[in-house]
C-alpha cells in the first residue's frame, strides 16, 4: 500500500461514509475512476522546471522588466556596420522616413503643417499667459521643441508644443515661492530650470527603460484629474473674461469663486460680451468639427480667427481705452540661448525639481497616451521609452533656448491627425510658420485682447472632461470610479497637485490592498466533467464529498502570508462545522494554477499549513504548482522532505481521482 500511496498520492483517512455537505449544495461523488486509469494518471506527474543557473534566472528578469519589448532582436545576427547603422536610425527616427520621403508625402504634410500652426499660435500665447510667462515664450515653446521632436520622435501624428495642464501645474506651483509680477526675471529662470528637470526625468525614464513608472496613473486617476484641472483652467479664465483687475492666485474652486463676486466692481460689459460672443464662436467651431469630422479645419482655425477678428475690432473701436486689456507691445525675434538663465541655487532647487517632477510626469503621459492613441488608429507602433528619451530631450533643448515644458497635446495632434500628416514633417512645417511668426508678424498681436485668449483656453479645456469615459469607469468598476472622484474633487478642491497626489495614493493603496488581501475561492465540481469552478459564480458547480477544493490567484508572498493563512484555517473550521455523521473533511487540494510566483515567506506558509492540517487528521496536496513555485519546493525539500511528489498533481481532477480511488482501497 506505501507503494501505491507514492504512485497515486493520498493521505490520512478515517473510515467513513459519505455524505452530501452543508451549505446548501448538494456534494458530489468524486469521478469513478478504473485501476488503467489511476495507472495513466501517476504517468503524468508535476515536472519541475529545467534547471537554471542564477546568473541566467537574473538576466531574464532584468530583461523581462527593462527590455519587454526586446528591442535589440534586430540587430542579432547582422554585420557590425549594419548594426551601427541601425543603431543610429533607432536614436533618430527620422532616418527611417527622410531617404523614402515624397513629394506626395510633402503637400499632406505642409497642410497638416499650416493648419496646426494656426492653432499652436494663438494657444501657445494663451498657455504662457496660463502659466504667468510672456507670450512670447508661449510661441518660443512651439518653434525648438518641433523641430527637436521631428528628428527624435518615432509618432508620425504627435504635434508637440505647451499644453494647458502643465501650464497651470507649473505656474501655480512656481507661484508658492515667487510672485510673476514682483519678480519676474527670477519666475522665469525657475520655469527654465523646472524645464530643464522635466526633461531630465523624462529622458531618464526611457534611458534606463522606467516607463512602468508612468503606469501609477491609471485611467481613472487621469479622467478624474484632467476633467478637475480643466474646470480649475477654465475658472482661472474668468479673470479675462470678466475684466477683473485682482484676482486670487489660488487654484481651489472656493477661492477662485469667492474672488470673482468679492470684486464685482471690477467686472467689465464690454469685456464680458466680447468674451461670450467668442466663446460662443469657438465653441460653435469645435460642436462642428465634432459632428462633422471631415470640417475638422473649422475647429483649427476658429482660435487663430478669433485672435485676427478681435484684434481688428479693439483696433478700429479703440477699445483698450473702453476697459479691455489687451497684450501690448511684443518683440519680433527667435528664441535666445537660455542655458545662463538655469538657476540650480539651493535656495529654489526643491522647488524646481519638485515643479520639474510633477510637470514631467503629467505632460509625458498625456504624450505617450496621446501618440498611442493615433498611432493604434493608423496602425503602427510607438516605442514608449524611445519616446520619453523623445521628450525628454526635446525638453532638456528647450529650457536653454528659452522654451518650458511642451509635450504632445491631445487637441493639436486630433487636428494634425485629421488634417492628414503623414510624417514628424509637419511638426517641422508648424515650426517654421511659428518662426516667420516670430520674425516678422508680432507686431499685429499688439491689440489682442486678453479675454479673447481667455475664451480660446477655456475651448480647449472642454475637450478633457470626458463624461462618457466617467460613465464606463462607473460601470465597470467602482472602486475606480471612486479614484476618479477623488482625484477631481482633490483638484478642485484643494489644488492639482494635492488631487493628483491622494489620487495616486489611492490607487497605489488598492494595489497594496489586491496584494495583501489575495483572491482565493471554494471551488466545486460541474458534473459530468473534469471541470472545477467557483462555487459561488458557477450555480451547476457542487462539491466534492471529503474534500475542501481551494484556489488562489495571485502570487504568494510576505505581505499576504498571514492573511491566506487565516482564511484557509476559517474555511477549514467552516467546514469541519457543517459536516453531520454522514461525512467527513479528510483531503484540503490547493490549486497553485494561478500563483506566478513565492517568495521565502510563501514556502514557510505552505510547510506551516501543511503541518497544521495534517495535525487535524487532515491531508494537503498541490495542484499544478508553476515553474517557480515548484522550484522553491524543491529547494525546501532539500533540507526534509515537505513535499513528497506524491502531494503534487497536475491538475484538480486528477487529484481528486486518484486520492478518491485510494481511499476506497484503504477501506476495511
Amino acid at each position: 500500500m506505501v507503494g501505491m500511496r507514492g504512485a497515486y498520492g493520498g493521505g490520512a483517512y478515517n473510515d467513513s461514509k459519505s455524505r452530501p455537505h452543508g451549505g446548501g449544495m448538494a456534494a458530489a461523488a468524486a469521478p469513478v475512476t478504473t485501476d488503467q486509469e489511476i495507472a495513466a494518471m501517476a504517468v503524468h506527474k508535476v515536472a519541475p522546471p529545467p534547471a537554471r543557473s542564477t546568473a541566467s534566472k537574473m538576466k531574464a528578469r532584468v530583461k523581462e522588466t527593462f527590455f519587454p519589448d526586446d528591442p535589440f532582436r534586430a540587430f542579432k545576427g547582422q554585420p557590425l556596420g549594419t548594426q551601427w547603422l541601425m543603431a543610429v536610425r533607432y536614436l533618430f527616427p527620422i532616418l527611417d522616413w527622410v531617404p523614402s520621403y515624397s513629394f506626395s508625402l510633402f503637400k499632406s504634410d505642409l497642410v497638416a503643417g499650416l493648419t496646426i500652426a494656426s492653432l499652436a499660435i494663438p494657444q501657445g500665447i494663451s498657455y504662457a499667459k496660463l502659466a504667468s510667462l510672456p507670450p512670447m515664450i508661449g510661441l518660443y515653446s512651439s518653434f525648438v521643441p518641433p523641430m527637436v521632436y521631428a528628428v527624435l520622435g518615432s509618432s508620425r501624428d504627435l504635434a508637440v508644443g505647451p499644453v494647458s495642464i502643465a501650464s497651470l501645474i507649473m505656474g501655480s506651483m512656481l507661484r508658492q515661492a515667487v510672485s510673476p509680477t514682483a519678480e519676474p526675471l527670477l519666475f522665469l529662470q525657475l520655469a527654465f530650470t523646472s524645464t530643464f528637470f522635466a526633461g531630465l526625468v523624462q529622458a531618464s525614464l526611457g534611458i534606463l527603460r522606467l516607463g512602468f513608472v508612468i503606469d501609477f496613473l491609471s485611467k481613472a486617476t487621469l479622467v478624474g484629474f484632467m476633467a478637475g484641472a480643466a474646470i480649475i483652467v477654465a475658472l482661472q479664465q474668468l479673470k479675462a473674461l470678466l475684466g477683473i483687475v485682482h484676482f486670487t492666485t489660488e487654484m481651489g474652486i472656493v477661492p477662485v469663486m469667492a474672488s470673482v463676486f468679492r470684486h464685482t466692481n471690477e467686472w467689465s460689459w464690454q469685456t464680458i460680451l466680447m468674451g461670450v460672443c467668442f466663446l460662443v464662436l469657438l465653441l460653435s467651431a469645435r460642436h462642428v468639427s465634432i459632428r462633422w469630422p471631415k470640417l475638422f479645419w473649422v475647429s483649427a482655425c476658429a482660435p487663430l480667427t478669433s485672435v485676427i477678428i478681435s484684434t481688428l475690432l479693439v483696433y478700429l473701436f479703440k477699445a483698450q481705452n473702453h476697459g479691455i486689456s489687451i497684450i501690448g507691445q511684443l518683440k519680433c525675434g527667435l528664441n535666445r540661448p537660455s542655458w545662463d538663465k538655469l538657476l540650480f541655487d539651493t535656495t529654489y532647487l526643491g522647488l524646481t525639481m519638485k515643479t520639474g517632477l510633477v510637470t514631467g510626469i503629467i505632460s509625458l503621459t498625456e504624450g505617450i497616451a496621446v501618440g498611442r492613441t493615433f498611432a493604434s488608429l493608423r496602425g503602427y507602433q510607438v516605442d514608449g521609452n524611445k519616446e520619453m528619451m523623445a521628450i525628454g530631450l526635446m525638453n532638456v533643448v528647450g529650457s536653454c533656448t528659452s522654451c518650458y515644458v511642451t509635450t504632445g497635446a491631445f487637441s493639436r495632434s486630433a487636428v494634425n491627425h485629421n488634417a492628414g500628416c503623414k510624417t514628424a514633417m509637419s511638426n517641422v512645417i508648424m515650426a517654421l510658420t511659428v518662426m516667420i511668426t516670430l520674425l516678422f508678424l508680432m507686431p499685429l498681436f499688439v491689440y489682442t485682447p486678453n479675454v479673447v485668449l481667455g475664451a480660446i483656453i477655456i475651448a480647449a479645456v472642454i475637450g478633457l472632461i470626458d463624461l462618457p469615459a466617467v460613465y464606463h469607469i462607473w460601470k465597470m468598476d467602482k472602486m475606480d470610479f471612486l479614484v476618479c472622484v477623488c482625484a477631481f474633487a482633490g483638484v478642485i478642491f484643494i489644488s492639482v497637485q494635492e488631487g493628483l497626489a491622494i489620487a495616486v495614493g489611492i490607487s497605489i493603496f488598492r494595489v497594496l490592498m489586491q496584494i495583501t488581501r489575495p483572491k482565493m475561492m471554494v471551488q466545486g465540481n460541474i458534473k459530468g466533467t473534469d471541470i472545477y469552478r467557483d462555487l459561488h459564480y458557477y450555480k451547476e458547480a457542487q462539491r466534492v464529498s471529503g474534500f475542501l477544493i481551494l484556489a488562489v490567484e495571485a502570487p504568494i508572498n510576505f505581505a499576504n502570508c498571514n492573511y491566506l493563512n487565516e482564511r484557509i484555517k476559517r474555511w477549514i473550521e467552516e467546514e469541519s462545522f457543517e459536516q453531520d455523521k454522514h461525512t467527513e473533511l479528510h483531503f484540503i487540494i490547493l490549486d497553485l494554477s494561478a500563483v506566478p510566483a513565492i517568495d521565502t515567506s510563501g514556502i514557510a506558509f505552505l510547510i506551516d499549513i501543511k503541518k497544521s492540517i495534517e495535525k487535524r487528521g487532515l491531508e494537503l496536496v498541490l495542484v499544478n504548482p508553476t515553474g517557480e513555485v515548484m522550484e522553491k519546493i524543491q529547494r525546501a525539500n532539500e533540507a526534509q522532505n515537505y513535499f513528497m511528489p506524491d502531494c503534487l498533481y497536475l491538475t484538480t481532477a486528477k487529484a481528486v481521482a486518484s486520492l478518491s480511488a485510494l481511499a476506497k482501497m484503504t477501506k476495511p
